[in-house]
């Protein structure tokens, strides 16, 4: 079954499954076999997965890309690509109009487009000024033909209103969103629909947790990557070990109605969620491709759905607006994370 698309700005279209491509940044985990990395795209898009996810900050992935492009260009024909804008943490106080030229040239120069097709914008710190100069200097490289469309990432209701208020037309806004996240849902599922801004979801299978592999698994000792530690924070907020547990027997249960596995599963849950464009799925190579695809095979009834709110209405969180653990530095969420990987020397005088 051919993986479907949706329109998310008018004449532009996206793959619901999107390919993630965090697991392939410098220092993220084994050093990258370049080759097998390009291989793996291609048998991507050849199986109908056109969307790749990016950022700036994800260190050598646009360029890996931009090397795709170059090896297979009929395919790079198919593809969309969406990158990440998001300016280190300590250059903030001190950004400029011509430090986002900066970063939105380069990546076309990474990605060998003369037109970025969607600029996500992301901004460590609400306690410092300047996202929606930041958002409207984006609109104006848009009028220039630098971009095509604009979008935020991990923006509270707060500021994404903000952002709306001054004039800022976005087409999609990235969230984590899973059945163990469900953060999204208090309020940012009815702002974005009343402007029409398209949730693209990330973390929908927390990193690899959301599988049948972990069934009846005792909580690790250690893990693997970084993508595990925010994950098993995640599932601490959520109820902790056995709680996932009993998330994870219900998917399982849903998964052997269907004949498929608990990450298509959960996939599936998050793309039939009001408001959802895309499930974003991180893929360091095509190893698991054929079971993504089988997302597409089958639909969740109302029996499914009422197994999986069953465990899901008794968890205890993650509570609060989107990504407000993950952006407090002091916290043990927000310490997993590296917010200054971009530019140096951008934002001084």
């Amino acid at each position: 079954m051919a993986v479907t698309s949706i329109k998310i700005a008018p004449g532009y279209g996206v793959s619901r499954l999107t390919k993630g491509n965090w697991q392939l940044a410098e220092r993220h985990g084994p050093p990258v076999e370049r080759a097998r990395a390009v291989e793996g795209m291609r048998r991507f898009v050849e199986a109908g997965i056109t969307n790749f996810d990016c950022a700036d900050h994800y260190v050598g992935v646009e360029e890996l890309i931009g090397e795709f492009r170059r090896a297979y260009p009929a395919l790079a024909s198919q593809l969309s690509i969406q990158t990440k804008l998001v300016p280190d943490r300590d250059v903030l106080s001190g950004i400029r109009r011509s430090d986002i030229e900066l970063i939105v040239d380069r990546a076309r120069a990474r990605l060998g487009q003369d037109t970025l097709d969607l600029v996500q914008f992301h901004w460590w710190d609400w306690s410092i000024p300047g996202h929606v100069d930041s958002l409207l200097w984006l609109a104006d490289m848009q009028s220039e033909g630098k971009l095509r469309e604009i979008g935020v990432t991990n923006y509270d209701l707060v500021h994404l209103q903000e952002a709306l208020d001054a004039g800022v037309r976005l087409v999609s806004h990235q969230v984590q969103y899973s059945p163990l996240d469900r953060r999204p849902e208090a309020c940012m599922v009815d702002l974005c629909q009343r402007y029409q801004i398209h949730l693209q979801c990330y973390g929908t299978v927390a990193g690899g947790f959301l599988g049948d592999k972990w069934l009846g698994q005792s909580l690790p000792a250690q893990v693997a990557d970084r993508s595990q530690a925010k994950y098993l924070l995640i599932i601490e907020e959520f109820g902790g070990w056995s709680m996932y547990q009993e998330l994870l027997a219900a998917l399982a249960s849903v998964a052997r109605r269907h004949g498929v596995s608990s990450t298509a599963v959960a996939l599936r849950w998050v793309l039939d969620r009001p408001g959802v464009a895309t499930a974003i799925v991180g893929a360091r190579t095509d190893a698991h491709l054929a079971d993504l695809l089988t997302v597409e095979t089958f639909s969740l009834d109302a029996t499914d759905l009422d197994a999986i709110a069953a465990v899901t209405a008794k968890a205890r969180g993650p509570q609060g607006d989107c990504y407000s653990v993950e952006r407090d530095s002091d916290g043990r969420h927000g310490a997993l994370n590296w917010m200054n990987q971009n530019l140096k020397g951008v934002g001084s005088r």
